[in-house]
């Protein structure tokens, strides 16, 4: 079966000429496209694709936001693979919680790509480990006080947060009910002060001790 591909990218030209060359290739199929955020989070669950190709930045937010988003709500969500002009440490970082499978600018060759989404299709990951491990260590600081509100059932749904996991996923793992984990994540971001779930991953991580 062809691997089925979701383009996300607000340049009409950057789209139509990603579907032609994804779509020369007998393997892969493109299921779909959007030029904005809005667009893709509407169309993604729809058409079901295998990887889902995200600009990072987008006229009404980003595609980091998108990823989050799908992962989240959607039972057998899309590799992500964030595609961005411009090399930064807090987009890779921010697409690292959001559970992205891939970081890549937009430079790499045809057959890099190509090769990207088959491998992201097979189940791999294209986040570097020394790359990653870099910029993680780069956000470590001292333990954050915010934690001494915390209870042990938050913090270790918080833990889970930062490892890029759902609602769902945290439920299975922990042996918890959804609703259950739902209650947690909104308490736990209450007590933290921040309002996503990415903020709380960064305070989290920004932490020298592992909770």
């Amino acid at each position: 079966m062809a691997i089925r591909v979701f383009v996300l990218d607000d340049h009409e030209v950057v789209r139509l000429g990603l579907r032609l060359l994804l779509e020369d290739e007998p393997d892969l199929e493109v299921v779909g496209d959007a030029s904005t955020a809005a667009e893709a989070i509407a169309r993604i669950p729809a058409v079901r694709p295998d990887v889902a190709l995200l600009d990072v930045r987008l006229p009404d937010g980003d595609g980091i936001s998108v990823c989050r988003e799908i992962r989240s709500s959607m039972d057998d969500p899309p590799a992500c693979l964030m595609l961005t002009s411009y090399s930064a440490d807090d987009a890779l970082f921010t697409s690292i919680m959001a559970g992205a499978a891939g970081y890549q600018l937009k430079q790499l060759n045809t057959g890099d790509l190509v090769g990207a989404i088959r491998r992201l299709a097979a189940g791999e990951s294209l986040l570097d480990p020394v790359m990653t491990t870099r910029v993680l260590a780069g956000f470590r600081q001292e333990e954050d006080p915010r934690y001494a509100d915390l209870s042990t059932p938050e913090r270790r749904v918080l833990a889970e947060i930062a490892d890029g996991r759902t609602n769902r996923q945290i439920a299975r793992t922990l042996y918890l009910a959804e609703k259950t984990v739902k209650h947690y994540v909104a308490s736990l971001l209450r007590k933290l002060a921040v309002e996503r779930r990415t903020e709380a991953a960064v305070v989290t991580l920004r932490n020298t001790r592992r909770l």
